[in-house]
């Protein structure tokens, strides 16, 4: 599926929409519905969250959300995952998590599908590194690599006989490798 915008509006006005199936984001003032996960991704998306959660949830260090709708700088962005501090994480006047996050993801992860732009997504993730955050991921199911975006626009190339992939200081604990992650396609 190919990513049409839908209408042009302000990042207040898109706010205020209800939600669409598949979710819509907001790039460059334009609503855009982001594709339809296939298979691949629905799975490195389900077990990567659990597995940063099983390392780092525990100890509240940190949360991995899928999903999770993030506005900043004119735009609202849904990466595939979102890894955040403990402290970051949104939540309600009770202490209930519950809401979006007003500001860019700490760590995002997306992960490419099948006819979805990488140079669309690319942008998505160099807008947040832009905005503040600290590492990006774009998971490449169909070529079994890592490109990992960071401040100052260092991006690294990571392969299946690569080391392990770079995380954030915050997710110190958790470690994998694009050969454990393509691993969970053959489960």
């Amino acid at each position: 599926m190919v990513q049409t915008p839908l209408r042009t509006t302000t990042l207040e006005d898109f706010l205020l929409l209800p939600d669409t199936k598949p979710a819509s984001e907001l790039i460059d003032g334009k609503i855009i519905q982001k594709p339809m996960p296939k298979a691949a991704h629905s799975v490195i998306q389900g077990s990567l969250t659990t597995a940063i959660n099983q390392a780092l949830q525990s100890d509240k260090e940190a949360c991995a959300l899928p999903e999770l709708r993030c506005a900043f700088d004119g735009v609202a962005i849904i990466p595939d995952i979102t890894v955040l501090p403990w402290e970051l994480i949104p939540r309600d006047a009770s202490g209930m998590i519950n809401g979006d996050l007003l500001s860019p993801p700490t760590w995002m992860i997306e992960i490419l599908s099948p006819g979805q732009s990488q140079s669309k997504v690319v942008k998505k993730i160099l807008h947040a590194i832009d905005s503040g955050t600290e590492i990006g991921w774009l998971i490449d199911p169909a070529e079994k690599c890592v490109f990992s975006y960071q401040p100052e626009r260092i991006i690294e190339l990571w392969e299946v006989s690569s080391g392990t992939l770079p995380t954030p200081a915050f997710a110190s604990n958790f470690y994998l490798s694009v050969a454990e992650l393509v691993g969970w396609l053959y489960a």
